[in-house]
C-alpha cells in the first residue's frame, strides 16, 4: 500500500516569515512560484553580461520615466513572488520602499534564458499571463532571438512574436524600441 503525503502550498506572507527568520538562506536563490520554493540556478557570466547590458539599454531607453527593476521580487497573487532578470514598473514615488510591486504595477516582465527556457517558457509563463502581466520576454540567449508574449486574457497570452538579429522590438512605451543587434551585441 503507497503512503499518500499531503502537500500544503506555501503563502507569500509565509514565504516572506521564513526569510526574515532566517529559515531561507541569504545565498540561496529560492523563488517562490504558485505555493512551491523553486531554486534558480547559478548565474552565469553570460546571463549576467546580459542582465547588464539590458539594464543599460533600458536606462537609456527609459531613465526617469518607468522605474527598472533588475532581479527583485515582483507579488503575483496569494502565492507567487518570482524574482525576474528585468521588469519595467511604473513610477512609485517611494519606489515601492512601502510595498512590494505586484503586477497592476508592472509593464513588462524580462527572463534571460541560457538553461532555464523551459520553466521559463512552461512554468513563469503561464504564472505571468495568469497575473495579467501586459507583456513578457524572454531572452534566448542560445538562439540569439526575443520571444515576446502580449495581450494576456484568461490565463494565456494571445500573442507570440519571435524577434531575430537584424530587427527591432517595440518597449511597451509608445515611439521607443531596441534594435536586436543592440541586444545581442
Amino acid at each position: 500500500m503507497a503512503i499518500q503525503l499531503t502537500q500544503r502550498l506555501i503563502k507569500v506572507e509565509e514565504y516572506r516569515k521564513m526569510a526574515e527568520a532566517g529559515i531561507l538562506s541569504d545565498d540561496g536563490r529560492i523563488e517562490l512560484l504558485e505555493g512551491k520554493l523553486i531554486e534558480m540556478g547559478p548565474v552565469g557570466r553570460k546571463h549576467a553580461a546580459m542582465v547588464k547590458r539590458l539594464t543599460a539599454l533600458l536606462y537609456r531607453k527609459l531613465a526617469g520615466e518607468l522605474i527598472i527593476s533588475v532581479q527583485d521580487p515582483i507579488r503575483l497573487g496569494e502565492y507567487s513572488e518570482p524574482e525576474p532578470d528585468l521588469a519595467l514598473l511604473k513610477p512609485s514615488a517611494n519606489y515601492y520602499e512601502d510595498r512590494l510591486p505586484d503586477a497592476d504595477d508592472v509593464l513588462l516582465i524580462i527572463e534571460v534564458s541560457d538553461s532555464s527556457l523551459d520553466k521559463d517558457r512552461e512554468v513563469k509563463l503561464p504564472i505571468y499571463a495568469a497575473a495579467n502581466i501586459p507583456e513578457y520576454w524572454i531572452i534566448n540567449m542560445e538562439a540569439c532571438e526575443v520571444e515576446a508574449y502580449r495581450f494576456p486574457l484568461e490565463g494565456a497570452y494571445r500573442s507570440r512574436e519571435v524577434f531575430k538579429k537584424g530587427g527591432a522590438i517595440s518597449l511597451p512605451v509608445p515611439g521607443r524600441s531596441f534594435s536586436m543587434d543592440d541586444i545581442f551585441g
